[in-house]
């Protein structure tokens, strides 16, 4: 079942001060963009992280798999402010900035 938009638009309130935010569509989910790094998937209504060691301090237990053939990620509760806003700004800053496409003529 795809994301509701509803959903969507509450999880970016959630992390609005972290950076800015903007978010895209992906085959009836979402991926969030903070200061234009993908970060966030938000896929059934559940929001996953990437798993880096830098979020190690915050004894994240829950993991899942957004979809078939993606990796492990961190699920976090959309509700848990703190540690939803922490968590997002410490992955986008430890991820690197995606490369410009090359353009087609």
């Amino acid at each position: 079942m795809p994301t509701s938009q509803s959903f969507i638009d509450y999880v970016c309130e959630q992390l609005e001060g972290v950076g800015t935010i903007r978010w895209i569509r992906m085959m009836g989910e979402a991926c969030v963009y903070v200061d234009e790094k993908p970060v966030v998937l938000i896929c059934d209504d559940t929001v996953y992280l990437k798993k880096l060691p830098c979020l190690d301090e915050f004894q994240i237990r829950e993991t899942g798999i957004p979809y078939k053939g993606a990796t492990e990620r961190y699920i976090i509760d959309v509700d848990d402010t703190e540690l939803l806003r922490n968590s997002v700004r410490i992955v986008a800053d430890n991820t690197p900035p995606p490369k410009p496409k090359k353009r087609k003529f």
